[in-house]
């Protein structure tokens, strides 16, 4: 009997292992691409050259850069609390890394289904301020403890509305599992959240505003004020080099990608087709894959669009963003949380 329990143990120990490190190389992958699609999403908008010479048309760019990344020495200043100048970057990538525990890629994709995954998401992501208050901390600089306090204060401010927006969904649901959301939305995109007109206007405001506090909670021009190199030589992480960036980096991307992934679950379908005949009608493992597909197509086009939103707006004062969030954002939120929860309770058919 003990001897079953520990095979049992060791093969969901197993598949927990195996699901980390699938996860770990999407994400790596995921990343190094969008970097590179950054560079020519920007280059094309704003009419300049983007990589074109590592590898055929640039491709190899990004791997260029992460081999350097690697030879980097690694630096840490003489003033500097050496322990937490370490850990920092492993607490602000981890939780990046961890979101996507709950996120339902496709039918049956989900590494951890969870009945409060929206409280999970909520929780994990808002553990990286930490991390950016410790790396400023302890680089013993001002310029970067001036970066972690601007970035800790901007995250804070964009927390509250971003919950705000993520529980209009959850309340016309009725879950706060993810799967039941997305699964709520099938039959066609009439029934996407940011459509349904049940929910209207609820849900397109809320999804506006999931929007403008998500790029701010992942430091993304225009919001970008906690790395504002003009004015703080790049914040919060001024003193890092090699791999330590490199973590910073990478977290930053990934949330970008989280950010899309957590839009298109709430509000434009998950992994369900647009159409019906467009996958719906399969079952099994034929419409995991479908799903998949839709998923990350959808997914896809939100960073699209929010490489095209970087590259187009100038960065914002510091209290013009602050003002966007504790005087329109919240209030806004708010009144919508309140017209939502009348509108379950009163007249949303049962």
């Amino acid at each position: 009997m003990e001897l079953d329990l520990l095979i049992k143990l060791g093969l969901e120990l197993g598949k927990i292992v195996v699901i980390a490190i699938v996860v770990l190389i999407f994400m790596m992958v995921a990343v190094l691409y969008m970097v590179l699609k950054l560079r020519w999403v920007i280059a094309r908008i704003q009419s300049r050259l983007g990589p074109n010479r590592t590898g055929p048309w640039g491709v190899l760019q990004t791997a260029a850069d992460a081999l350097k990344l690697f030879q980097k020495e690694d630096i840490i200043p003489c003033g500097a609390d050496k322990w937490l100048f370490t850990i920092a970057p492993a607490i602000v990538f981890i939780p990046a890394y961890l979101v996507y525990v709950v996120v339902p890629f496709g039918s049956g994709l989900t590494a951890q289904s969870l009945n409060v995954g929206i409280i999970y998401l909520s929780a994990i992501s808002s553990i990286s301020v930490i991390g950016i208050i410790v790396a400023g901390w302890a680089s013993n600089n001002k310029w970067s403890l001036l970066g972690a306090f601007r970035g800790a204060s901007q995250l804070i401010a964009y927390e509250v509305p971003t919950i705000l927006a993520m529980i209009i969904p959850v309340l016309i649901t009725g879950s706060l599992d993810l799967n039941e959301i997305v699964s709520s939305q099938g039959g066609g995109i009439w029934h996407w959240n940011l459509f349904h007109l049940s929910g209207w206007p609820m849900l397109p405001l809320a999804f506006l505003m999931l929007i403008i506090a998500g790029l701010a909670e992942i430091n993304v021009a225009p919001f970008d004020i906690m790395e504002a190199e003009s004015e703080l030589v790049a914040g919060f992480n001024t003193e890092y080099s090699g791999m330590k960036f490199a973590l910073f980096f990478l977290a930053e991307f990934a949330e970008s990608f989280t950010l899309s992934a957590i839009v298109v679950t709430l509000f434009l379908g998950g992994y369900q087709p647009p159409l019906h005949i467009l996958g719906g009608q399969l079952t099994g493992l034929a419409f995991s894959a479908v799903s998949l597909f839709w998923f990350m197509f959808k997914c896809w086009l939100m960073v699209l669009f929010i490489m095209w939103v970087r590259s187009t707006l100038p960065r914002v004062r510091v209290d013009q963003l602050m003002n966007l969030s504790w005087k329109a954002l919240i209030p806004a939120g708010l009144v919508n949380l309140l017209l939502t929860g009348a509108y379950v309770v009163f007249w949303m058919p049962k």
